[in-house]
């Protein structure tokens, strides 16, 4: 194989890399890959998934050694597992690589079968992801009544897998008719009186903030001051994503107030940027925010600069200007985003 030809697709689904054969089936694929190379591929992947990556490499070294584990990022949002044995590495992503390949031949696979995947590694693991934008997309009422009933299991992973699927079932509806909005709000609306677990509870709220209607406040702002920061930081998040005039109600500004000094930076920070989704000019909240300017985490201090000049609050540009440039990493696009927006603030406030 030449220096610019593609891995093999055999070689790629080997390898339980999701993200590596993502980058092999691209629009084109149908006319590079014809249907029986992609059900070849297909049970390769699936012979990988039912004896598991470690019970494969064994197999294939034939090495009696510790296999060495490491949790690799295989895409920007997703990780996986890294195996090494016998001079082999591998990465446990086949169950992402199967349902991939499904997907694209057209298979429609049972719901409790691509559950039962995303549950085998966790939430962080590719196969997770994948599977739950997968249902999202289906987007018919039995996929959404599968995911419903699971938030009456006793095991959380279920009820955070269902509470998942619901919400981006939700955010992926682009009709004109949202069909999804009225037993989303429904079923969210009275599923945290009952939830137990903080994660599975974070989920709800966090899909309970996509929702325009004054109900959806009202439950996030009952948790308010829960024991879990996972939950608060969705609390802070949560408000005012559909915020227009007259703004925020008394409950959810007193609400940010205090969430706005809370012990969980991330939190801090959601408060801030929630407030500058207000512009009302409120000058309780922009004191607020202002206070934060000062804060020990750069994430708040730029939060609390978007917030500012969102409420054409003139503390903003001096703020910005002692921040300096987006920092890299991470966090770079979100900051250069927040302080663009004290800049923008000056050039208005400066006719330009």
């Amino acid at each position: 194989m030449g220096a610019d030809e593609p891995l093999p697709l055999r070689e790629a689904v080997d390898s339980g890399s999701p993200a590596l054969v993502e980058q092999l089936l691209d629009a084109g694929v149908l006319g590079r890959y014809g249907r029986p190379e992609l059900l070849e591929m297909r049970d390769r992947a699936r012979h990988w998934y039912e004896a598991g990556a470690e019970s494969e490499l064994r197999r294939r070294t034939g090495s009696r050694d510790a296999v060495v584990r490491t949790r690799v990022q295989d895409d920007e949002y997703h990780g996986v597992d890294e195996l090494t044995l016998g001079g082999m590495t591998v990465r446990d992503g086949h169950a992402a690589i199967l349902t991939k390949l499904e997907e694209l031949l057209g298979l429609r696979t049972p719901f409790e079968e691509l559950m039962r995947r995303a549950l085998l590694h966790g939430r962080d693991h590719s196969a997770w992801g994948t599977v739950t934008i997968l249902l999202a997309h289906r987007r018919d009422r039995e996929t959404w009544t599968a995911a419903e009933a699971l938030r009456t299991r006793p095991d959380p992973a279920h009820r955070l897998f269902g509470a998942e699927v619901l919400r981006l079932t939700r955010l992926f509806d682009e009709s004109d008719e949202d069909a999804f909005a009225g037993p989303s709000l429904d079923v969210l609306t009275d599923w945290p009186a009952r939830e137990t677990d903080p994660a599975v509870l974070a989920e709800v709220l966090k899909a309970l903030g996509a929702h325009s209607d004054p109900r959806a406040d009202a439950v996030i702002l009952a948790h308010a001051g829960h024991h879990d920061a996972g939950v608060r930081r969705e609390v802070a998040n949560g408000f005012g994503t559909w915020t227009e005039p007259p703004g925020f109600s008394d409950e959810v500004r007193e609400a940010l107030l205090v969430l706005m000094t809370d012990p969980d930076a991330r939190v801090r920070q959601g408060a801030c940027l929630t407030a500058g989704r207000d512009r009302g000019r409120d000058p309780v909240l922009a004191d607020a925010m202002a206070a934060r300017l000062d804060d020990a985490d750069r994430r708040v201090q730029v939060a609390a600069v978007y917030g500012l000049a969102r409420h054409e609050d003139e503390r903003c540009v001096a703020a910005a200007r002692r921040l300096g440039p987006p920092r890299p990493g991470p966090n770079a696009l979100d900051e250069e985003y927040s302080l663009d927006e004290a800049r923008r603030y000056a050039w208005r406030r400066d006719g330009r």
